[in-house]
């Protein structure tokens, strides 16, 4: 685990709230000078602490359908495992892959813009591999809440809240904005002169076009991917299903005052409440969870969870 301070912490925050901050920008929230603020993050950077710095969009808005599956192996030896892994991060349409601990062993979201061209993939997949597979849940994405990493910080802060995914209409685009798209998509921080001069075009022209995907909320959060792991944290997801629907909107008020609550995804054909969380053991997902039972008191049916172990690939932006 590495040792940072809490002018890191407030930098990872910051890099986290937005990405594309400048280092004076990043200083002046923190408190350090431009040169002071460019050491740290470099160093985080060569720690691991950050991986990389993404950008957030509404693909529903660009056209694509979202479909996560959950794996359970059987059968499978050490050898079968990297290569279904192998099978999946060669596909086209996969943008993120999980290897997890608990009710499920492996998570897989489909970028899809024609579902009818997906199925033959789909029938491949089941051919080769579906004998491996105790258990396969399909379900279909409507929206993502994200929050921001608040447990980043000693005090209390407002919470970021972005709902992604949550496109009603298609949103016109055409091949420059998809080619921007395509470079932000990965490296968020990535200097509009740069993206200029790897489209040939200026630096006016980009920074116009990003402005306008933000406008159309497209482009929805610069982001900060960062290890929690070597911070003591990990991803935790838990699964709840309800008995009384009707008091979901009183719990999802009550958990977002969590700092560690991160997020909460909203799907068809799954459970009905998900919730992520960066947490230091598994115990406090116990914990919340007895929280919730007492401050909701008959209304949790049942639970069950995963946590991440390695993520293969994290993308939020397909590759067709």
């Amino acid at each position: 685990m590495e040792k940072i301070d809490l002018k890191d912490r407030k930098i990872l925050y910051q890099l986290d709230l937005d990405s594309r901050q400048s280092l004076t920008q990043i200083g002046k929230k923190v408190g350090l000078p431009k040169n002071v603020v460019s050491y740290r993050i470099k160093r985080l950077e060569e720690l691991g602490v950050i991986k990389r710095y993404y950008t957030v969009m509404d693909l529903h808005k660009l056209g694509y359908n979202i479909l996560r599956f959950y794996f359970k192996y059987q059968y499978a030896t050490p050898e079968i495992k990297k290569e279904i892994i192998n099978y999946f991060e060669d596909c086209k349409y996969a943008g993120i892959i999980h290897h997890v601990e608990g009710s499920y062993d492996l998570v897989v979201y489909m970028f899809l813009k024609n579902l009818n061209q997906f199925y033959p993939y789909w029938e491949e997949t089941m051919t080769k591999y579906r004998d491996y597979f105790a258990t396969q849940i399909l379900s279909h994405y409507y929206m993502e809440d994200m929050y921001n990493n608040a447990f980043l910080l000693e005090e209390k802060t407002k919470r970021k809240r972005v709902d992604t995914w949550k496109g009603q209409s298609i949103v016109e685009t055409d091949e420059l904005d998809k080619k921007i798209l395509t470079l932000l998509a990965p490296n968020a921080r990535l200097p509009a002169a740069d993206i200029a001069k790897k489209l040939d075009v200026t630096t006016v022209t980009v920074t116009n076009r990003i402005k306008k995907l933000i406008d159309l909320e497209i482009i929805q959060w610069f982001r900060t991917s960062i290890d929690f792991t070597k911070l003591g944290y990990r991803w935790y997801k838990v699964d709840i299903v309800l008995r009384d629907l009707k008091k979901l909107p009183q719990i999802m008020n009550y958990v977002a005052l969590n700092p560690n609550f991160v997020g909460r995804d909203v799907t068809l054909g799954y459970v009905d409440l998900e919730l992520e969380f960066y947490l230091k053991n598994i115990s406090e997902i116990h914990q919340i969870m007895e929280d919730l039972s007492v401050k909701f008191p008959n209304t949790i049916r049942n639970y069950s969870y995963v946590y991440v172990i390695e993520t293969y690939r994290y993308e939020y932006f397909p590759i067709t």
